[in-house]
């Protein structure tokens, strides 16, 4: 069956002359199909960014969200199933965090753990030029004391200061040393002993307090 092209694009392009005047209403055929696919295209355009472009970003964060959601309901399955091994060691952790806390002395404890330091030089024969405690710096969860020292002594009584400092119930380090020889063949040793106490109720108070007006402060911060 023959179709005369020519003859059909005439009869269509007619479609489209002397429509100036007319309402839609009375357009041929053809206008009117092309002006109503133009206006659904422009009816989904406008209603993609004005509505179903939030619809679809809402349902992508929401499938993120389950996501995230399964994967913590699996965590907690876990932890579940592994709850008495975690409690016990838990209680394993509790145990070794009393025993480092046993390590520091209280507040009224602190004369005599200096005390203590005193007579392990004195005890080794060393001669101590100046025993100076400094002043308390308190941290998060406890107290750091200074102490400058400076002790004379034989090489091997230094060393064996060095020693008991570290065998000591409690824990103290020497920090900055510093050895100088004399004339007469002894040593002098310089250094800032450190030890450590945990914090009095109205110490750990004021620390839980500071620490969590810095919090509110952060998150304020990050906030503007």
């Amino acid at each position: 069956m023959n179709i005369d092209l020519k003859s059909a694009g005439q009869s269509l392009a007619s479609q489209f002359t002397g429509l100036n005047g007319l309402p839609p209403g009375q357009w041929p055929l053809a206008p009117r199909l092309l002006c109503g696919v133009a206006v659904a295209a422009l009816v989904c355009t406008a209603g993609y960014f004005a509505y179903w472009s939030g619809q679809f970003e809402e349902q992508e964060a929401l499938v993120a969200k389950e996501e995230t959601l399964k994967t913590e309901y699996k965590d907690k399955i876990a932890q579940a199933i592994n709850l008495d091994a975690l409690t016990a060691q838990k209680a394993q952790v509790d145990q070794y965090v009393e025993r480092l806390q046993k390590q520091l002395p209280s507040k009224a404890e602190m004369a005599a753990l200096l005390s203590d330091i005193n007579q392990a030089g004195t005890g080794r024969g060393l001669a101590f030029e100046s025993f100076k405690p400094g002043q308390v710096v308190v941290k998060d969860y406890y107290a750091e004391l200074p102490i400058d020292i400076k002790v004379t002594g034989s090489y091997h009584d230094i060393g064996a200061f060095a020693g008991d400092m570290a065998n000591l119930p409690r824990i103290v380090t020497l920090n900055s040393m510093a050895l100088t020889a004399g004339k007469d063949g002894t040593l002098t040793l310089d250094a800032v002993a450190k030890t450590f106490r945990y914090l009095d109720p109205d110490e750990a108070t004021a620390q839980r307090k500071l620490r969590a007006e810095k919090d509110k402060a952060g998150k304020k911060g990050g906030g503007k």
